[in-house]
């Protein structure tokens, strides 16, 4: 194959999809911290299937069309740093090919080149050893390629871009310890590869079909995490509303799943599920068609009308001053949150990173001059941000909080009587004045800065650091407190999770009181995985 027209590169993207899709589970898996919530390949999958979904929805032939459509459904489903860097990745690839209805090797490499080119300035602080570094060697090695063979094939290309580009990815480790000393590469890399093999096989007659992972019956191993109710509304697209097989995909569901509610009307499809892995209904849904209406709620919660039995009318309101919008899973937290002047708490966290155009949603739904963005978690900052740039006529102001403690001083220290500007001095003041600190448990075996780590151990994480590991949940949380107070602690916020017991906290309450001269404040967060999240003033 000499070039690549339209029908070739959409066949290739499906097949990129698809390998992508198929080996979610396992990019999920190089996750570094051995936490349950892994989810690089949960957000790069969700991110390419919405940009596929919108690509079958155009049904255009034209290549500079189908790379502008891909562009723009990879940005609105962006989730997690890994997507956003996807997303544009392939909008540079959609820059260099505009005009263009066929591409040669040099047009389809230097369309990779720029690719990497806006990745890189899309990341305020670049780091190596990561996905960044993969499409930078790859593609660099396919441009020198590309020169110093003008007669190459397409597939004689693709077959040393993915052996350049694995080449890279083994070499992850050595540039960043924290992935040598766990033993794994970079997760956002080896995600990237897998989108490349699937382009590899499509140019080589082998395309990747979607493919069924047993292991996935396997993942809700722990019964310290519960699951969410799903539900999503789908119009079902020309494809879906021939590929789609109830019985199929209801089989499919009761592998992840249970409480099971599937409604075929017509073009439209209504589901309701409990599950422990929201991403994979959804995955498997968006195959289908485009979403109406989502729904992720903790399965605790039983009191938000479902969606299926009742769709919500916006109501339109006047335009104010300010609006704020956070990030937040658990009920507890988000009613927290809306009594902290919130008008919009988006779904997600650690667990369920929410998507470029979960944030545009909320923001339209807002009517007001000045709207301050909380992701609450630094791998929601960039699809925070993302959000904001493509909402116009708003003043959308990103404050880069971190954790659930540094979103909640940041609301108390808004002042609706204040000036956008003072306002943001105010809670950017009051974000750096927070530490935090969480206590979750291992999924697995490893080691991380010399701490030996067991499979079902109770982690004591300081920032972004593991500083101690116990079989004991109060003697990890005693022991992150102590690491958490000095001498100019004033205020410790207790965020209880869902598995957190009262007695527990109680005791955790005591310790602190009796050791320690600050005020205490205790909030039921109700979140997954982190049985207390601890913020520290």
């Amino acid at each position: 194959m000499d070039v690549i027209n339209g029908t070739v590169l959409k066949g290739m993207l499906e097949s990129a999809c698809n390998n992508l899709n198929n080996h979610k589970a396992d990019v999920d898996a190089l996750n570094v911290f051995p936490v349950p919530d892994g989810d690089t390949g949960t957000n790069m999958s969700l991110t390419f299937t919405n940009g596929i979904a919108e690509v079958r929805k155009s049904g255009s032939d034209s290549l500079p069309v189908i790379a502008k459509t891909l562009s723009r459904g990879l940005l609105m489903g962006a989730r997690g740093n890994s997507g956003v860097i996807l997303s544009q990745i392939f909008r540079g690839f959609s820059q260099a090919v505009q005009g263009k209805e066929e591409l040669s090797v040099k047009d389809f490499s230097d369309a990779l080149v720029n690719g990497n080119r806006l990745a890189y300035k899309a990341v305020m602080r670049p780091v190596e050893g990561t996905i960044l570094t993969v499409i930078r060697e790859s593609s660099s090695a396919g441009a020198q390629y590309a020169e110093e063979n003008p007669g190459c094939t397409v597939e004689e290309f693709l077959d040393m871009l993915v052996a350049e580009a694995n080449k890279s990815l083994q070499n992850t480790p050595e540039l960043l310890p924290v992935l040598k000393e766990a033993h794994v590469v970079d997760s956002g890399g080896s995600g990237l590869t897998h989108v490349l093999e699937g382009f590899r096989l499509y140019a080589a007659g082998k395309p990747v079909e979607e493919g069924t992972r047993t292991e996935v019956e396997a993942e809700p191993k722990s019964e310290k995490a519960s699951g969410y109710r799903t539900e999503y509304i789908l119009a079902l697209s020309e494809q879906g509303k021939t590929s789609f097989r109830e019985e199929r995909v209801r089989k499919s569901l009761e592998k992840i799943g249970n409480k099971l509610t599937l409604i075929r009307k017509d073009d439209t499809v209504r589901l309701r599920i409990n599950t422990m892995m929201p991403g994979e209904i959804l995955t498997l849904g968006q195959r289908y068609g485009m979403f109406l209406k989502v729904q992720i709620e903790n399965i605790q919660d039983e009191l938000k009308p479902s969606i299926i039995e009742d769709e919500e009318k916006e109501e339109e309101i006047e335009e104010k001053e300010y609006g704020i919008i956070s990030v937040a899973a658990g009920e507890g937290l988000k009613k927290l949150f809306a009594e902290y002047r919130c008008d919009e708490v988006v779904s997600g966290g650690q667990t369920m990173n929410p998507s470029t155009e979960d944030f545009v949603k909320a923001i339209s739904r807002i009517h007001a001059k000045h709207i301050f963005v909380l992701p609450n978690n630094s791998n929601i900052i960039m699809a925070a941000k993302q959000a904001a740039d493509v909402t116009e006529g708003k003043d959308i102001i990103v404050l880069e909080t971190k954790s659930i403690p540094q979103g909640l001083s940041a609301c108390i220290s808004f002042n609706p009587d204040e000036s956008a500007e003072a306002n943001t001095e105010a809670m950017k003041e009051a974000i750096a004045n927070v530490r935090t600190g969480s206590i979750t448990y291992a999924i697995k075996d490893t080691s991380i800065e010399g701490i030996e780590i067991h499979e079902g151990d109770y982690m004591s994480i300081l920032e972004k650091e593991i500083i101690y590991t116990s079989r004991e949940k109060l003697d990890a949380a005693k022991k992150l407190i102590d690491s958490l107070c000095d001498d100019d602690t004033e205020i410790i916020t207790l965020i209880c999770g869902e598995d957190a017991k009262e007695e527990e906290t109680e005791a955790l309450q005591a310790y602190i009181e009796d050791n320690y001269d600050v005020d205490i404040d205790v909030q039921n967060g109700g979140q997954p995985v982190y049985s207390y999240v601890i913020g520290a003033e």
